[in-house]
């Protein structure tokens, strides 16, 4: 007994830490930080809810066509009860009135009710509208996640963007301050001019304004990614990922070329759902002219006093029962129903249109996301090249500059070209990584 108290105890333990560590979470991959929005934001989780909320929906409307059962209880008591005449003598229609009493002053009656739809036209397209509206809701969930996903790529991508910025700049400043000294000590020399000295100051100033800028940055974009995962804004969320390793595997040009169906696009699948929707309506509008019958059993029972002793167990009951069919028939709706089945058939013109304008428009992002997708692989290759060059440059120059063959000028050029090459590529391989977010959402292939 002692030994399975123990491993109990033990197992309460492990899923006690297990769940902590859940809570405590600080680290994420790009694909775990995904995950988590998916199941943790707030959008994400309301549209969750709104599938729930479609099921439920539905079965009420199924609930609808299954019989129906209702009770009902009915106590009256006539503080003042109702006089009615009758002649004192029935044989002489002469004679006088005299007032009387009917019924006693108290009575309950208890009955219950079950009824049940037969048929009825408006139910039948109601079933059918119930499971189109759940459809729309799992797309609009699936459009939610779809978002949330594109969304945290792009918060993910922001905030290496802010880290890798920083360290840069950081790497900047302690190379332009090693910089300063130097040439600081040679001017004190006399072997330089004052002029050198100031053109490092104003890039050194020119790098601390600009690292000061990218740590807030990087603080909000982190903020940024916490409320799109669903997190706390202040909860100091660390970063597996990195930025380079990220780009090289969103590098994926058969994500140009392959072929694609316009079908998967989620967009288009609303669209296509609300043209169904409307074609729902139509036949809504017409079932209004069609009879409905329904059929129901009602019983009970009655009871009457003159004091409450409906309670007693003496007490005389006296039960009922009925059984009937009702039909209703539309005979005249003075042209009501036809202006409304002629008003559902615009809107369903409409959706039609709407559906081929969805359909072009979706072709036309999709082929711009492509574009914008190879040119950024491009751009990312170019700006890497970009970037040695840069840094050979501005290392023969500093080269030059400590050997008296180039200017302070010429220095704080090369500088310049280097640090703009430097957020030009880190720019570059977040724009590779958020260009293929985008087209992924647009054809609705998410790589797990």
């Amino acid at each position: 007994m002692k030994i399975k108290l123990i491993l109990f105890s033990l197992l309460c333990t492990s899923v006690i830490f297990s769940q902590e560590q859940e809570q405590t979470k600080l680290s994420y991959t790009l694909q775990e930080a995904i995950d988590y929005a998916i199941e943790n934001n707030r959008n994400a989780k309301n549209a969750s809810r709104d599938v729930e909320a479609a099921y439920k929906e539905k079965w009420e409307t199924i609930a609808l066509g299954l019989p129906q059962l209702n009770g009902q209880i009915d106590y009256q008591n006539f503080l003042k009860q109702q006089v009615n005449v009758i002649p004192s003598d029935f044989e002489d229609p002469d004679s006088p009135l005299v007032p009387v009493i009917f019924g006693a002053k108290q009575n309950l009656t208890a009955a219950a009710t079950l009824s049940q739809l037969i048929f009825d036209g408006s139910y039948i397209v109601g079933l059918q509208s119930a499971k189109v509206f759940l459809e729309i809701s799992k797309n609009a969930k699936e459009k939610t996640d779809l978002e949330v996903r594109k969304g945290t790529i792009n918060a993910y991508g922001n905030v290496l963007l802010a880290e890798e910025t920083v360290a840069i700049l950081e790497e900047n400043k302690a190379t332009l301050q090693k910089n300063l000294d130097e040439i600081t000590k040679i001017f004190e020399n006399g072997l330089d001019e004052e002029e050198s000295v100031e053109q490092i100051k104003i890039t050194l100033s020119d790098i601390e304004s600009a690292l000061n800028r990218s740590k807030r940055i990087k603080d909000v974009s982190l903020q940024m990614l916490n409320m799109t995962m669903g997190l706390d804004i202040t909860h100091p969320t660390q970063l597996l990922d990195n930025l380079e390793t990220l780009t090289a595997r969103n590098v994926d040009l058969g994500l140009i070329s392959d072929p694609y169906s316009i079908e998967d696009n989620i967009d288009y699948q609303i669209a296509e759902n609300d043209k169904i929707s409307k074609e729902l309506l139509i036949k809504l509008a017409k079932s209004k002219s069609m009879p409905s019958l329904n059929a129901f059993l009602n019983g009970g029972y009655n009871s009457f006093s003159d004091d409450f002793t409906f309670l007693n167990k003496d007490q005389d009951y006296f039960g009922f029962a009925v059984f009937g069919v009702g039909m209703s028939i539309p005979i005249l709706s003075s042209g009501g129903r036809s202006a409304a089945t002629q008003r559902a058939k615009i809107n369903y013109e409409k959706a039609q249109d709407d559906l081929i304008e969805t359909e072009q428009r979706i072709r036309l992002d999709i082929a711009t996301a492509q574009s914008d997708y190879q040119y950024s692989i491009e751009d990312y290759s170019n700006k890497k090249e970009s970037l040695d060059l840069a840094e050979r440059i501005e290392a023969k120059n500093q080269t030059k500059f400590f050997e008296g063959i180039a200017s302070s000028f010429d220095l704080r050029q090369a500088q310049i070209q280097l640090y703009t090459a430097q957020q030009e590529f880190l720019q570059a391989m977040l724009d590779v990584i958020t260009k293929k977010a985008t087209l992924e959402t647009l054809l609705n292939r998410i790589n797990q």
